[in-house]
């Protein structure tokens, strides 16, 4: 249980003890400075522990904010500071420093504001909410503390709580259409216990039984799945709102969160396809184009924001137009609607599979998803060309990881480290020299065009990836790789083969998403062990062209699926075990960037 330390002179009639018990706090008093200093210590280091004045004034929600969010260490609003374990000696040395500068006495001042203050002077990052129009104070005089009631009194708090919870920047079908009412049974879900984990696994179980009614191929069946898929999106929304109406944060969550959305998409997207071939019409080639299509667009995000977030002299013409528009409602909305993002999107593909059939949706799903790709990278790159930015060697080094380079490319950097030219442009032209020999219909031509690939993805990579465009390498290797595999599963003309590249795509690119969570949470990339032993991008495109060569067309689908389990074993493996370690990243997803 969390420990609050109530300090100064108690108020007559004030809520506070009452407000923090129900915060799960057991408060003690302390009498002067001494003895919260006595008290401090004798609390549990694994504990949460808050110092609170005892004339604070403010919302219940304003408290629950400063002192229970999982997320940081140190944290605090006017009148009060709370550390976790992992800021407990940060804290324990501002209140030693206070008690030895105010001689232990009695606590006529704020301590909990005099602890902050000492923590800020030690450089101690203590997390100040925002608490908007909710009321955090501590009135020094009767007339303060009346009129701090007043505005108390005057804002609705449980209102602003249910606002808060929902993500102040969203897509236009999200805010409009789910929001509105999902917020209300994230509060129903707190009030009943139930934690956003739960609500994750069943946004999950709705998906996973809306592609198991896609794959029946009937169109009552299809009808049900746009339902259920719709009920998943709501229940997507409700576990984050769930999430921030109760504070309730964990790194399993921010991995389920992460991950799960692109499990039920791409669940889905197969749904669909075995529909499809139930009614005899193959589409799973268009599955799995869209499953590339969707991971690339969101690997241009990641690489892009990677690469931009810590830069200096982070101007541009482009992005202040970019802000200029926002200034205008109307072209908000519909710039967040053509990029097409998981609402928008999820909707489409709902309505499209209840009306309509699995190859016109993928069609309709595969035009908007590249127009959408088109606008957002365009967009990018001119602001890459525009503006002056000096990118850090973190930005280079997680534009790397996110390359994915395996053991044969690093061994070829290593062996000719001779710089042939810039990253970007050595890298477009391996990957153009295995496009052509993709589609050169000479049986071993792709293996020479992997092996070129290979090549020139180790040169790629010899040196940091600093330039205006060099953040387009990482999408354009899984463009590269994922896009072999499609091509030569879709050229062995045998049944199984598009299946068995759908479920090795599926296996890489959760790979890739799972890096780029752990680089988000500032943890690094993926095991160097774990990399070498998925052989890397380029590793993986070599393996698939010579399996693609060497086997016959009936032997090429079994190689294709023994590679994607192997694969999926050992990314699942390693992923479950990190984002379960208490090493992990508390990383709170707050929904993709397209």
């Amino acid at each position: 249980m969390s420990t609050a330390i109530l300090t100064g002179q108690p108020v007559p009639g004030s809520s506070i003890e009452d407000d923090l018990r129900s915060l799960g706090f057991d408060v003690r008093i302390a009498a002067d400075a001494t003895e919260a200093e006595t008290l401090l210590a004798a609390v549990p280091g694994d504990r949460r522990v808050a110092v609170v004045d005892a004339r604070f004034v403010g919302h219940l929600h304003a408290l629950r904010l400063g002192l229970t969010d999982p997320r940081f260490p140190l944290a605090a609003v006017p009148g009060a500071v709370t550390a976790q374990p992992a800021g407990r000696q940060a804290l324990t040395r501002a209140m030693a420093r206070e008690n030895s500068a105010g001689g232990g006495t009695t606590l006529l001042d704020n301590l909990a504001d005099r602890i902050v203050t000492a923590l800020d002077a030690d450089g101690a990052d203590v997390h100040r909410p925002e608490l908007g129009s909710l009321v955090a104070t501590v009135p020094v005089d009767p007339q303060a503390s009346n009129e701090a009631r007043q505005a108390v009194a005057a804002v609705d708090d449980e209102a602003v709580r249910l606002k808060s919870a929902v993500k102040s920047r969203d897509g236009f079908f999200t805010t409009h259409f789910i929001s509105p009412y999902s917020r209300y049974i994230a509060r129903w879900c707190a009030r009943r216990g139930l934690t956003p984990n739960q609500v994750t696994t069943a946004s999950l179980l709705t998906a996973l039984i809306a592609a198991g009614c896609a794959a029946t191929g009937t169109r009552a069946g299809f009808v049900a799945a746009g339902v259920l898929l719709i009920a998943s999106f709501v229940l997507d929304c409700t576990d984050g709102q769930l999430a921030r109406y109760s504070l309730q944060y964990s790194t399993l969550g921010a991995w389920l969160d992460a991950t799960f959305d692109r499990a039920k998409e791409y669940a889905y997207y197969a749904g669909l396809a075995l529909g499809a071939a139930r009614g005899g019409d193959d589409v799973w080639a268009l599955g799995l184009g869209a499953m590339v299509l969707q991971t690339c667009r969101h690997v241009v995000d990641f690489s892009f924001n990677e690469a931009n977030h810590d830069a200096t002299a982070n101007t541009s013409p482009t992005a202040a137009l970019s802000d200029k528009l926002d200034s205008v409602g109307w072209t908000v909305w519909v710039r967040r609607m053509i990029v097409l993002p998981i609402g928008e999107r999820w909707a489409m593909i709902a309505v499209l599979t209840a009306v309509t059939t699995p190859r016109i949706t993928f069609y309709v799903l595969l035009v908007g998803c590249a127009f959408a790709a088109t606008y957002t990278t365009a967009g990018r790159v001119l602001r890459s060309l525009t503006r002056k930015a000096r990118r850090t060697d973190r930005a280079a080094q997680a534009l790397a990881d996110l390359a994915d380079n395996g053991p044969l490319a690093s061994f070829t950097a290593r062996v000719n480290p001779g710089r042939l030219g810039a990253p970007l442009l050595i890298a477009l032209a391996g990957t153009a020299i295995l496009a052509v020999s993709l589609f050169s219909g000479v049986t071993w031509a792709p293996v020479a065009g992997a092996l070129v690939y290979a090549l020139t993805s180790g040169q790629a990579l010899s040196r940091p990836l600093k330039g205006a465009l060099d953040w387009l390498v990482p999408p354009l290797f899984r463009a590269a790789e994922y896009c072999t595999v499609l091509v030569l599963a879709a050229e062995a003309e045998v049944n199984g083969a598009l299946p068995a590249a759908f479920g090795l795509v599926a296996a890489v690119a959760y790979h890739h998403y799972d890096t780029v969570y752990r680089i988000r949470g500032n943890a690094g990339a993926s095991p160097a062990w774990l990399v070498r032993a998925i052989g890397g991008q380029e590793g993986r495109t070599l393996l698939v062209t010579v399996l693609a060569a060497a086997l016959t067309a009936s032997q090429f689908p079994v190689a294709l699926t023994a590679l994607a389990v192997a694969v999926a074993l050992l990314v699942l493996f390693e992923s479950i075990r990190f984002w379960v370690s208490a090493g992990a990243p508390a990383v709170h997803d707050e929904g993709e960037p397209a």
